[in-house]
């Protein structure tokens, strides 16, 4: 109980605080240089910006991606998992909230360079993303169909958000101006890189481990990744000594704490760690709460 209310709290923590990044990433980077980040926030901006210049009208932020995220909140609600969607929608308000309250701050305007923007703006895009990641959460809109797609195939959807957040961009570019647009796509693109280097969760790492405790190394890998391990029995060639090839998959989250924890159950285990680019069959995942 205790434990599970700690790791809500961390997850609240991480949120709000991704929240603010984003928040902070609109007013520094996407405004100033008028990039229209793609998605349900891209969306947004570009009927801020066309209502602002064809008729004169302020419409907030976070009335529009409020109302944009109501029915993905209820596919994460039906699908994903309710935790997962109840602090998603904390991160959509927070977010939604300080981006209307921080729009008229002139000390966040650093810069307007377009080029600068797109590629810091998309990092910083990419870190609040990722800090909902880590805490089981999403930014709304459509990282709730990334998130639900991710968890159904083990693959990851965001190279596909990159494309549907292109095609939105188009509109933008028939309205606005295509240097504006292909900024945009630059920006969408830097953030997708960014998240792929960040969250490793849908990546897959092969371990091959040689030992000669296979019943200790085994019980390690299925305490800590909920992951089954084939085992091989072997002889080293050059000293004739029988070992042991345990061969498993785990995300790639978490080879690093399972690398450890086997040295510290075998200092002379021999482990071979490669990347798997894609896995064929059944594969344990765990969908978010």
């Amino acid at each position: 109980m205790k434990n599970s209310i700690l790791n809500d709290l961390k997850r609240l923590f991480l949120v709000i605080i991704g929240g603010l990044v984003l928040a902070v990433d609109f007013n520094v980077f996407v405004y100033s240089a008028n990039l229209f980040p793609g998605g349900f926030s891209g969306l947004a901006v570009l009927i801020q910006v066309v209502f602002q210049k064809y008729f004169n009208i302020n419409i907030p932020f976070s009335v529009l991606v409020y109302a944009f995220n109501a029915v993905p909140v209820v596919v994460g609600f039906k699908f994903i998992g309710k935790k997962f969607t109840i602090f998603s929608v904390i991160m959509i308000v927070v977010s939604g909230f300080f981006t209307d309250i921080l729009r008229g701050v002139e000390a966040l305007h650093v810069t307007q360079d377009i080029l600068l923007c797109s590629v810091f703006g998309g990092m910083l895009c990419a870190v609040s993303i990722c800090l909902c990641l880590f805490a089981e959460s999403s930014s709304g809109g459509t990282d709730f169909i990334a998130i639900y797609v991710s968890e159904r195939t083990g693959k990851s959807a965001w190279n596909w958000i990159l494309a549907f957040n292109s095609l939105i961009l188009l509109t933008a570019g028939f309205l606005m101006g295509w240097d504006k647009a292909l900024y945009s796509i630059i920006f969408q693109y830097v953030s997708t890189v960014t998240i792929n280097l960040l969250y490793k969760k849908y990546s897959k790492t092969t371990l091959l481990i040689i030992t000669d405790k296979p019943d200790e190394i085994f019980e390690v890998i299925l305490f800590l990744t909920n992951h089954t391990a084939t085992v091989f029995e072997g002889k080293g060639q050059f000293s004739g000594n029988k070992h042991y090839l345990l061969y498993c998959v785990v995300s790639s989250s978490e080879s690093g704490s399972l690398e450890r924890a086997i040295r510290i159950k075998d200092q002379n285990a021999f482990i071979n760690v490669i990347k798997s680019k894609e896995i064929v069959g059944r594969f344990f995942r765990t969908m978010p709460d």
